[in-house]
């Protein structure tokens, strides 16, 4: 029997924060400055978005082991940071998460309309996120009051390894009955998501203005002149280069577009692994 590459996609697999709720992915960044704060540690807002969507205690190891914040821990508390204190940190981190993810749950604009697009043409929607499980419970709570439901969802702490590990794609693969990963793509809007779907075997599309990257309000997008705009795509377009996305637009709400190309890409016999 002779392998058969798949013909259209079945399934999109979405980030949460940046990509379908929380336009700019605020929640997660100004927590980890606030739970670094507490232990007398100075993080800027834009420190904290380096390491964004890794699982949230590598991302505070990460940040602990960048040499300037190290050294503030060490001015704080006279030691360099070990893995006890990234999980002091941590555990502060987890209560400050939960108690505000509410203040930035809205729904990115055009996701709704995006997602049912997909639905209607007989896509699966799976999704996975940076959050744990205690976390996501909420946010996906909350998205349920706003529209949206994913068919599956998968937190970090869910899976042996968080991205840039393909595990969290794969394991929304197994749970939504694909056949194929080349009939996947993952949409997210930071380097370590694109990474995570690369690794699985995916199509990737790297949201350049709705996350992390970018990190305005709605409304600070859309103040944006053209040519501003033009050079921040630039700018953030650089900084994906290296995990290699397939596709970079800014925001959910072009989804479709990219999947209507993919679907002609894989009658065409062409699949991720080969670009």
């Amino acid at each position: 029997m002779h392998y058969q590459s798949p013909r259209q996609l079945q399934a999109v697999i979405l980030d949460w924060a940046g990509t379908v709720v929380d336009f700019g992915s605020f929640a997660p960044t100004q927590i980890f400055v606030e739970a670094f704060a507490e232990f007398g540690v100075e993080v800027s807002l834009a420190e904290a978005r380096g390491p964004m969507g890794m699982g949230k205690w590598d991302h505070i190891r990460t940040l602990c082991d960048q040499p300037a914040i190290a050294e503030r821990f060490v001015r704080a508390l006279g030691k360099r940071p070990s893995d006890d204190d990234v999980t002091a940190i941590y555990d502060r981190f987890m209560p400050l998460q939960i108690e505000k993810i509410a203040l930035h749950s809205a729904l990115i604009p055009g996701a709704l309309d995006s997602i049912g697009t997909l639905r209607e043409q007989g896509l699966k929607i799976g999704s996975c996120s940076g959050y744990p499980a205690v976390v996501m419970e909420k946010v996906v709570a909350l998205a349920k009051q706003n529209g949206f439901v994913a068919d599956h969802v998968v937190a970090t702490d869910e899976v042996p390894n968080g991205r840039p590990y393909p595990a969290q794609s794969l394991a929304n693969v197994i749970a939504l009955g694909i056949n194929d990963v080349a009939a996947c793509v993952k949409v997210d809007d930071t380097w370590p998501g694109i990474l995570e779907g690369r690794s699985a075997g995916m199509w990737t599309v790297a949201l350049t203005c709705s996350g992390n990257a970018l990190g305005l309000t709605y409304a600070q997008y859309q103040a944006l002149t053209p040519e501003q705009l033009t050079a921040e795509r630039q700018r953030i377009g650089q900084q994906f280069a290296p995990s290699r996305p397939h596709y970079l637009i800014d925001t959910i709400a072009e989804l479709p577009g990219v999947v209507a190309d993919i679907n002609r890409r894989l009658a065409a016999g062409e699949v991720p692994q080969g670009s």
